[in-house]
């Protein structure tokens, strides 16, 4: 079975990115086509990127870096929930990304992003970095401007066309993780 984390892309406070991925998670689990799972990386405790050598050479040499790839590894694709911070995507989801390399290597992403645009320059900048891990990013994603997707710009309330556009999300996201199967093996 194909395995496909929904990754809580923001550590602040105040973050809404949490009440999104549990939106996407409950929604992909009474989906099925795939094991739907959720990393927080709020739970990771990720320092600023402290490991000596870079993630393409995989030497992990600090625990909580290694925990990080223990939890990120067993998983086929990815659905990272995002929030856009200044045109682009959060430093801590950044530096989540940054810590590994091997871990995202030929797996599958898509985006759930949020913001007063819809948090689309976030995912352009998401794009960039998944490429460079070698993820293959899909086309579909969830974009949920603040204006018509959060009461009060605070309570996330899901429009119908944003209900409408998780099931190509979720589509994608499985068929291309199941495609790249074969290079993981």
């Amino acid at each position: 079975m194909i395995r496909i984390a929904v990754v809580v892309g923001s550590t602040r406070p105040t973050r809404r990115s949490r009440q999104v991925a549990d939106w996407v998670l409950a929604r992909a689990q009474e989906r099925g086509g795939a094991e739907f799972g959720m990393l927080d990386i709020a739970e990771f405790d990720l320092p600023l990127l402290d490991e000596p050598l870079p993630p393409s050479m995989g030497q992990y040499t600090h625990e909580h870096t290694k925990a990080w790839a223990r939890a990120v590894a067993p998983f086929d694709g990815f659905i990272f929930v995002t929030g856009e911070y200044n045109h682009a995507v959060p430093g801590a989801l950044k530096n989540a990304l940054d810590f590994l390399y091997a871990e995202w290597n030929n797996k599958a992403c898509g985006f759930v992003s949020y913001g007063s645009s819809g948090g689309v320059r976030a995912v352009e900048n998401l794009r960039l970095i998944a490429g460079e891990l070698q993820m293959a990013d899909v086309r579909a994603q969830v974009a949920l401007p603040f204006a018509t997707d959060f009461r009060d710009y605070t309570a996330f309330t899901p429009s119908q066309t944003a209900e409408g556009q998780l099931g190509p999300l979720f589509d994608q996201v499985t068929a291309w993780a199941r495609a790249l199967q074969p290079t993981r093996e």
